[in-house]
């Protein structure tokens, strides 16, 4: 499952644009807390129990480390609703509007998957491929 963010920057954008579900680390938070709290805030539940599958980290362009962990279970998507983000738009405007952190979450296929995920996080869907072979 990848998420698209929402918000007018990401609107037309498809290939390359989605992301595991995601955010910052609060002070003093370890990374599998600030995981499972920001699939809460950007997917609308709880994520699935199970073991989490250890995925390593990358860094995306601006040098921010992302934290990646797979888990399998059931998502009921019917029940999507993201937290949302407030921002003046149009720029310069003086509007301030509300806008979902995340607009969509879909299940892909993995080549579907790697053509959609954007390039920085690209690495951490091939670990999950490798692992899941290794497995088999």
């Amino acid at each position: 499952m990848l998420v698209h963010p929402g918000g007018p920057f990401w609107s037309n954008k498809d290939s390359g644009a989605w992301f595991m579900p995601k955010g910052e680390l609060a002070e003093g938070e370890d990374p599998i807390s600030a995981a499972r709290r920001e699939f809460c805030e950007e997917i609308g539940s709880e994520p699935p129990s199970g073991e989490l599958l250890e995925l390593g980290v990358v860094k995306n362009k601006a040098g921010k480390s992302i934290y990646g962990w797979a888990l399998e279970g059931d998502v009921d998507l019917a029940t999507f609703k993201s937290n949302t983000f407030a921002l003046e738009w149009p720029p310069h405007s003086g509007k301030i509007r509300d806008f979902p952190e995340v607009d969509r979450a879909v299940f892909f296929s993995a080549s579907e998957a790697a053509r959609k995920i954007h390039t920085a996080e690209l690495p951490l869907l091939e670990r999950l491929l490798l692992l899941r072979s290794c497995r088999s």
